[in-house]
């Protein structure tokens, strides 16, 4: 089995390729509302988690407001940085659940009585799903 250490979360973000889109012209300005700082913090969530319902949960916004935000006069650009984000992110969880699928994951229980028990090894069903993803590199997505 080989063991790899994933980079630190700073050198997965591309901050200057997915960051570089104009702000969504904001209809009323609103603190808890889709600032363009709060933009900007939603596309590095959605290139590091790879979802959209993660990305939103993670920045504290809904789902639903970001495709309202999406489909706005002037969202343009925050689309194509959308769209690359999630493709990078998908690709990056693909990536990650392949590695695991294939070099396996150890799992070790330890119950009440204090007896351990350690599970790992590869796990194809893994990489059954993860091939069967929307998002893989072999098939594409949509």
């Amino acid at each position: 089995m080989i063991e790899s250490t994933p980079p630190p979360p700073a050198l997965l973000l591309a901050d200057d390729e997915y960051l570089a889109f104009p702000a969504v012209p904001q209809l009323r300005h609103r603190h808890n509302g889709w600032t363009p700082p709060q933009q900007a913090r939603f596309i590095l969530a959605l290139q590091a988690m790879g979802s959209v319902s993660a990305a939103v949960k993670a920045v504290g916004m809904s789902r639903k407001s970001a495709y309202e935000l999406l489909g706005r006069p002037g969202a343009e650009g925050f689309a194509r940085s959308w769209e690359r984000a999630l493709e990078s992110g998908r690709q990056r969880m693909f990536d990650v659940a392949m590695e695991r699928a294939i070099n396996g994951v150890t799992t070790i229980h330890v119950q009440r009585g204090g007896s351990v028990s350690i599970k790992g090894g590869a796990d194809m069903r893994l990489v059954q799903a993860a091939l069967r993803g929307a998002g893989h590199p072999i098939r594409g997505h949509r």
